[in-house]
Parts: C-alpha cells; sequence; structure tokens
C-alpha cells in the first residue's frame, strides 16, 4: 500500500489535535447515547491512530469495538404471522356489499395452519390463529361456519357482523356446528371477541355446539329472533362481558311487551355466565343443562308482569345451577322441581321474585339466602310456589333464610315470634311467613313465667303452621317460638 507523505502526515497530526481539543473542551459528562467522556476521548485516539497509521487509513483499531450488525430478518415465508386480514381477502369494511365469500375464504386459510399440538384428540391446534376484522363493518348472506369440525386455539375478533336480508331465517351469524355426528368434540378452544353480531331479526347471533372451552368475550349481539347465543352439548363455554337484547332499548320500551326470543340459551353442561347485561328478550336465560354457573348478570329484558322470564331452569329433578350476585330487573327466576340450586346475594327490583314451579313435586337441595327484594306493594310474595300441576310432596334441605325484604311478603322456611299474655295456651302463626303451607319439621320453644308458679307445660300440635303451647295451670309468660322447614327428614 502507498505510504503517506511527511507533509500530508503532519498536516493530519495538527487537525487531529484541534479537533480533540474541541471536543474535549465542550463533551458533557455523559453523552446523549450514553458514552462517558472518558470513553469519548479512548475513541477519538483510537480514530485518530487510525489514520495516521503508514499501512493502511482505513484499518480498524482493535481497542474500537463497533456495535453488532442486526443480522437480516428471515424471509417472510419462513415465519408467517397467523393474523388473516379480511380486507385482504376483498371484505367491504363499509358494509356496502355483501363479505360472505371473503370472510369465509379468511376463516379456510385460518383453518390451514400447522398442528402444535397440546389440544384434545382429534382437535388441531391452530397456534392461535386469529380473523382480524380490523374494526369494519361486514354484511353477510349465509352463517359464518368452519370449514371442518376438530380445529382449535382460533380466534374472530375486532368488529361489526350484520346479516344480510337474503340470511337464512334461523340461522346464526356464527356457526360452531357441523353435519353429521363426531365421536369427539367438534371444536376447543374458540375463541369470538369483541363483535358487534347483528342478526337484523333474521335468526340469532353464536351458536356453539359439541364444543369445549369457547370463549365469548365482549360481544353485543342484537336484533335476534330465536336466540342471542346458543350452546347445545359440550361443555365449559365462558361467556362474559356481553350485552343482549332483541330491541335496542334502555328500559321503559313501548313495544316491551311483544319482545320475543331468548337471550342466551344454556343446553349444556358446566357453562358460565358473568358479567352479562340482556336488556330485551322474552327469556334472558334459558338453562337446560346442569352444574352451570350464572354471576353478575343483569336481565331487565320483558318484565314477568308482561309475561317474561328473566332465568328460566328448566331442567327438573337434577338442576345443579348456581346464581349470585346478580340483578333481576322487573323479572323473575323460575325453577321447575328445583335441585340443588343456589341463589344468593342478588337484588330483585319491582316485584321481581323466584317461583318454584311443581312437575312432579319435587325440591330438594335449594338454598334462597342473602339477597334483596325491593318490592312496588303489591303484595308479592318473594319467594311463591307454582302447583297448577300438583303439590310439592318430597321436600328436603331447603332453606330460605336472610333475605331483607322491602315491599313484598317475606317468606323463609325458619321463622321465630315472641308472645307474651295469661293463660294456659298460646299459639304462634306461622302462615304468613313459612313458605311450604303445612310442613313444620322443627320446633324450639322457651316459655319464661312471671312469678313463682313452676306449671308444666307442653308443645300440643305444630300444624298448618301453626304451633299450640300449653300449659296445666294460668300463667304470665313469655314465650318464644322457632320453626324449621328446612330440616332434612
Amino acid at each position: 500500500m502507498a505510504t503517506m507523505s511527511p507533509m500530508l502526515f503532519i498536516l493530519l497530526e495538527i487537525t487531529c489535535f484541534f479537533v480533540t481539543h474541541a471536543y474535549v473542551e465542550n463533551v458533557s459528562l455523559r453523552t446523549l447515547s450514553g458514552v462517558t467522556r472518558e470513553e469519548a476521548l479512548l475513541g477519538l485516539k483510537a480514530f485518530k491512530a487510525s489514520i495516521t497509521r503508514r499501512d493502511s487509513i482505513t484499518s480498524i483499531p482493535p481497542s474500537y469495538s463497533p456495535s453488532p450488525t442486526p443480522s437480516p430478518l428471515p424471509p417472510q415465508d419462513l415465519k408467517k404471522p397467523h393474523v388473516y386480514l379480511v380486507t385482504s381477502y376483498g371484505a367491504d369494511p363499509t358494509g356496502n356489499s355483501d363479505s360472505t365469500e371473503a370472510l369465509l375464504a379468511a376463516i379456510a386459510d385460518a383453518a390451514k395452519g400447522p398442528n402444535e399440538g397440546f389440544l384434545m384428540q382429534d382437535i388441531k391446534d391452530l397456534g392461535g390463529a386469529q380473523v382480524h376484522l380490523e374494526g369494519g363493518k361486514y354484511l353477510i348472506s349465509k352463517p359464518l361456519q368452519l370449514p371442518q369440525p376438530g380445529i382449535g386455539n382460533f380466534m374472530i375478533h375486532g368488529g361489526t357482523i350484520r346479516a344480510s336480508n337474503n340470511f337464512p331465517p334461523n340461522g346464526y351469524l356464527i356457526d360452531l356446528s357441523t353435519t353429521g355426528e363426531r365421536n369427539s368434540y367438534n371444536y376447543e378452544y374458540i375463541t369470538l371477541k369483541d363483535l358487534l353480531l347483528d342478526s337484523n331479526f333474521r335468526g340469532g347471533g353464536i351458536s356453539v355446539k359439541n364444543s369445549l372451552r369457547i370463549n365469548i368475550d365482549n360481544c353485543y349481539i342484537a336484533h335476534f329472533t330465536n336466540t342471542g347465543i346458543l350452546v347445545q352439548g359440550g361443555h365449559e363455554t365462558f361467556i362474559r362481558n356481553c350485552f343482549l337484547g332483541q330491541h335496542i332499548t334502555a328500559g321503559g320500551d313501548k313495544h316491551e311487551r311483544d319482545f320475543s326470543g331468548t337471550g342466551i340459551s344454556l343446553q349444556g353442561n358446566d357453562n358460565a355466565i358473568t358479567d352479562v347485561v340482556i336488556f330485551s328478550a322474552a327469556i334472558g336465560i334459558m338453562i337446560t343443562g346442569q352444574a352451570n354457573t350464572i354471576s353478575g348478570v343483569h336481565c331487565y329484558n320483558k318484565a314477568s308482569g308482561f309475561g317474561g322470564t328473566g332465568i328460566y331452569l328448566k331442567l327438573p329433578g337434577l338442576t345443579q345451577t348456581r346464581i349470585v350476585n346478580s340483578y333481576m330487573d322487573y323479572t323473575n327466576i323460575v325453577a321447575e322441581d328445583p335441585v340443588q340450586l343456589h341463589i344468593s346475594s342478588s337484588f330483585f327490583l319491582g316485584d321481581a321474585n323466584i317461583v318454584l314451579k311443581s312437575v312432579k313435586g319435587i325440591v330438594n337441595g335449594l338454598n334462597i339466602v342473602d339477597n334483596m327484594f325491593s318490592g312496588l306493594n303489591h303484595g308479592v310474595d318473594v319467594v311463591k310456589l307454582d302447583q297448577s300441576n300438583g303439590p310439592f310432596n318430597q321436600i328436603d334441605q331447603v332453606f330460605v333464610a336472610r333475605n331483607v325484604v322491602k315491599g313484598m311478603n317475606l317468606k323463609a322456611t325458619v321463622a321465630k315470634i315472641t308472645m307474651q299474655g295469661n293463660g294456659t295456651s298460646w299459639t304462634a302463626d306461622f302462615s304468613k311467613v313459612l313458605l311450604f303451607p303445612n310442613l313444620i319439621k322443627h320446633v324450639v320453644y322457651t316459655l319464661i313465667v312471671n312469678g313463682s308458679s313452676f306449671p308444666n307445660h307442653a308443645l300440643r300440635n305444630a300444624s298448618h303452621n301453626r304451633v299450640v303451647i300449653e300449659t296445666n295451670e294460668a300463667v304470665t309468660a313469655n314465650v318464644f317460638v322457632a320453626v324449621d322447614q328446612s330440616i332434612a327428614s
């Protein structure tokens, strides 16, 4: 390599001296890039050495270590994201034209993803593939169905789907079901999230059949004619943070008497509905499966006075349902032959109550406790027996107590009365309070005599919800009586 001339070398030395001196005088303790003053000096000295070396002015000094060059990104086809944007398939986000085929094409491509393992047998793990609606509004003319069963770990989210006027009148906008029978579950871990579904009075919103661990989260479902969300078979579908209404209203609708359809229908086991509002439908929630949990639900659908029902438990003889921390707003809870039913920590407004409907006359393992009832002073019982099909004749482990009541008739299975007077007979009448008309299983009483007499006393009768206590001589006394209809026989 060519060497420097003596004159050029001297000029470079002078230039480096002034540059270095000026830089050192003005450099702060830390530079914007986080380099100390000492490090900056070392770097300048290394630069000076590199340009004054006679063998090469372009060589890099061994003491200087530049930042590593980033590795090139892998080719796109080697690491393809599993997010399918529906507009890239031709879907119209304005809702002016039909997007059915575009949405189905995006779903079909997502379903072709690799099998990552870990899910139930015969369920293909799509690795979290997403069909992203990109915040658009899409018009469809037939249900959105997955192309084949046996798919899991998949999401549809982020937009609005509306049924066209050509949509099948009994279809569902999103339909997780299959034709034909399978020996295993149809789908597992499918998530439908952040969706507004407008059925346009042409059917329902979401149908889930024979599937496992399905999430329906933050969905607004309106204008359905049959059912907003249908869960049939399978188990462990979670419905949460959702709003459902046949008509868009906030209560007091002049057409409320005409509301029809069902907000949510649970026809399977082990499901949960949490933090859900049902603001218009003939029936808020219909339950025909066991071991379901309802929590934080607000039902102000069709008022019971207009023939509506908030929650209908239509599985006589094996209910196994828990309803907690919910708000029944002018709508009641109806339970047919309830067996293992728990209702607690809920608020009932506007004469909303609980109706026990006899089918075969069975009620067993029922808890109605720690609720608040606020009525309209119309003489409505907080718990009512519907015995139009026959009386309840198999009653065991029923506990109705600790409820706070205003403007309605208190009903319970346990009660207490205090009486004062003079005589030989005391009658405690519990007929207005006790739930069942002629059922006292246990009585405890205390008789405190004023004075020095020491009478004999006994429980003489406990029938028709009346307790009679007698003494063998007239005394002045205070009598305390407690009765219980809930003791196991």
